[in-house]
């Protein structure tokens, strides 16, 4: 398992990330435009297949990852959304885990590998998996969200995530889950 770092704030102006002004003002129409978390996680799906984010929104350093384990850059920050770039180095792995809010996520460079879980009469339980390459997108919301993620791939992996909450000071996550002994 590989540990999640928060990088420090960042270095760079919004302005000074390509295109994320913009992006930024679509995600915030998009939720004063509904209150329902699955309707808004959709809606900014939609954005960022029109918006086409690259990494050029992280610098040069950011883009690197951390040895340590995956790594959190949050861009922007407000009340109802984050929009963070997550680096992945090859082999880092996120715990088995679900989110407290809505999210939408964008494959910006690498290959996301995700596993997918359903967690019933006391048993987690694979139900997919899922290889996302570049440009891959996909918006989810609780309760259905249950999933471990991995850069299985030989380099560096980037994506692009718009959480449906301040993350400025936390994370996401609402909790972890143990896989059971024959689950890899």
């Amino acid at each position: 398992m590989t540990n999640l770092s928060n990088a420090p704030a960042p270095v760079l102006a919004e302005e000074d990330r390509p295109g994320l002004v913009d992006l930024v003002r679509q995600v915030r129409s998009c939720t004063e435009a509904s209150s329902d978390p699955a309707s808004i996680a959709n809606a900014v799906a939609d954005v960022l297949v029109a918006a086409q984010p690259t990494t050029e929104l992280l610098t040069e350093e950011e883009c690197a990852g951390s040895p340590d384990g995956y790594i959190r850059h949050t861009l922007h920050a407000e009340t109802d959304f984050s929009v963070v770039g997550v680096v992945w180095r090859p082999g880092q792995v996120t715990e088995v885990h679900d989110h407290l809010v809505w999210c939408t996520f964008m494959i910006l460079q690498g290959t996301e590998s995700e596993t997918l879980y359903r967690f019933a009469d006391e048993r987690l339980s694979e139900v997919g998996r899922r290889e996302r390459p570049v440009g891959s997108v996909s918006g989810t919301a609780p309760p259905d969200d249950i999933h471990r993620v991995a850069n299985t791939g030989d380099e560096v992996a980037i994506t692009l995530h718009v959480y449906g909450a301040d993350l400025s000071e936390g994370t996401s996550v609402r909790r972890t889950y143990d896989l059971p002994a024959d689950a890899s």
